[in-house]
């Protein structure tokens, strides 16, 4: 296969592009990943940072992806992926000296609200098994509306299930309402309603917002199927998804980058620079898995119309930032009351109170970053043990919310300042950590754009906002995952339909589109 005879020709190579590369592959199709990076997979990869210490380079976590049936579809197990489950998914330990227990989330319902019931009392404990009850199944019609083109009669038959005898009132309202309307609904414990919102929290969004209520929700999923860590580290998925895509003759190239998207007749002419220098690749189709601001600046010097992508530039909006990392190796995990490490098998929900967020969230809305962090902690070494040397440990610490650009300072300068302030947040609720860190990674918000292409540090590539969702992502002339006038090419990725987070979606709904176009093509020419 050479060159100039592909089907498709993809740009990028993180988990969305390379979903769809492997599908449209297993059809038969004569593909190619070109990526910019010398490392595949974009933010679900991972490398050596640290002498024995298989570190990850975005997602660590995968919440969405082992409920889109993907891995299934493509055989990946066969290809090298294994999940374990991270059960208990998630726990909110407690400071030292308190004398409440931690709230441990469980996949087994029962258990979970056991201790709640321990935590924040009897009412609680029912009142979270009515949440699960209200919220597991709209949580899965939620999730098949994210498995196609958000249409409006596609998102109508996947939520519709979920009205029961309620009215269209009164469903619209329970996916409308903010997150932090949703727990005030249900719970009475602030720490019961902290560490929720801070799981909805991760997509990005306050839980004050509007249309935040499902981001909470998804909570309710958790007990059905629980987050699952990828033994190796979150790159295992990018690694089982090449496998599979080299195994029905597909290839990737790393260390080229696409530099220019051009119509040329009934197909595409695509630039790409390597270490000979740029040489033009003829493809059919063309499935764009990188950031969409990206995406448009190659079709601009295609020649693509200017005016176009400056007003979409404009109304896209990625958002002032989300958060920040500290890759770290330890020599122990961190020692929350109650909590030993066979406990920490998911997300440490750091945060007693919704001021706490609240603060942080505003402080990055000013250009500062957080007068208190707000920090999540991953302790996955004690699941999977091949990713830190023995007797070590491998933590992830991610903190939210930190501006992109800052209104004093700048990044370079305040990085390390930052980091010691998460260190020691993490130490307020286990004594001690700070002395077991041995090696430190920090990925500020100019980090996550410079390292892994994520526009403005946006791990969500647009803020996920509801404006900015379903029928509105990333704007509505590019929601149904296509470029008007840019026919043979989709889009996939973060910047998409869905939305972020290690899914997957957007790159099967891409894999759809372009699987027609080839068809049509076919026709046109017998």
């Amino acid at each position: 296969m050479t060159a100039a005879e592909l089907d498709v020709a993809v740009v990028g190579s993180g988990h969305n592009a390379l979903v769809g590369a492997a599908l449209l592959a297993a059809r038969g199709r004569r593909v190619s990943v070109f990526e910019a990076d010398a490392v595949p997979g974009g933010a679900v990869s991972t490398v050596e940072r640290f002498p024995g210490y298989r570190v990850d380079r975005g997602s660590s976590a995968h919440l969405m992806f082992r409920h889109t049936g993907i891995a299934e579809e493509l055989g990946l197990a066969a290809h090298g992926l294994q999940y374990i489950d991270c059960d208990p998914w998630a726990f909110a330990p407690v400071p030292p000296g308190t004398s409440l227990p931690p709230i441990v989330f469980r996949t087994d319902l029962d258990a979970t609200v056991d201790s709640v019931a321990a935590a924040c009392g009897a009412r609680d404990a029912a009142a979270y098994r009515r949440f699960v009850a209200d919220w597991a199944p709209r949580a899965r019609a939620t999730m098949n509306a994210f498995g196609a083109g958000p249409t409006a009669a596609r998102l109508g038959r996947a939520f519709w299930p979920t009205k029961g005898r309620d009215s269209v009132v009164g469903m619209s309202r329970a996916y409308l309402a903010s997150g932090d309307a949703l727990l005030d609904e249900y719970f009475d414990d602030e720490r019961l309603k902290a560490a929720l919102a801070w799981f909805g929290a991760q997509s990005g969004p306050a839980m004050s917002e509007p249309g935040t209520a499902p981001m909470v929700g998804f909570a309710a999923l958790m007990h059905t199927l629980p987050p699952g860590r990828a033994v190796g580290g979150s790159g295992a998925l990018t690694a089982a998804l090449i496998s599979r895509l080299e195994s029905d003759g597909g290839t990737v190239e790393l260390g080229t980058p696409v530099t220019e998207l051009r119509r040329a007749g009934r197909g595409w002419r695509v630039t790409v620079a390597g270490p000979d220098g740029p040489r033009t690749v003829h493809a059919r189709t063309v499935l764009a898995g990188c950031h969409v601001l990206t995406t448009l600046d190659l079709l601009a010097a295609g020649g693509y119309d200017s005016d176009r992508v400056l007003r979409w530039r404009r109304q896209i909006q990625v958002g002032p930032g989300v958060g920040m990392v500290l890759r770290l190796g330890t020599t122990a995990p961190p020692a929350f009351d109650g909590v030993p490490l066979q406990e920490q098998s998911g997300l440490g929900l750091l945060t007693a109170d919704r001021g706490h967020l609240a603060r942080a969230r505003g402080d990055m809305l000013a250009g500062d970053p957080p007068r208190r962090p707000a920090v999540l902690a991953m302790t996955f070494s004690g699941l999977d043990p091949s990713i830190a040397p023995a007797g070590r440990h491998n933590t992830t610490l991610w903190a939210q919310w930190y501006p992109y650009a800052l209104a004093r300072g700048d990044w370079a300068a305040l990085a390390e300042a930052e980091a010691d302030r998460i260190v020691g947040e993490t130490e307020h609720w286990a004594p001690g950590f700070a002395d077991t860190v041995e090696h430190r990674y920090v990925q500020t918000p100019a980090t996550l754009e410079s390292e892994l292409g994520l526009l403005g540090g946006n791990v969500m590539h647009v803020e996920m906002a509801l404006h900015n969702m379903l029928l509105f992502r990333p704007v509505p002339d590019l929601a149904g995952a296509r470029v008007p006038g840019a026919p043979g090419l989709a889009l996939a990725g973060a910047s998409m339909h869905p939305g972020g987070g290690v899914n997957g979606s957007s790159g099967r709904i891409a894999a759809r589109l372009l699987a027609r176009d080839l068809r049509g093509l076919a026709r046109w020419r017998s």
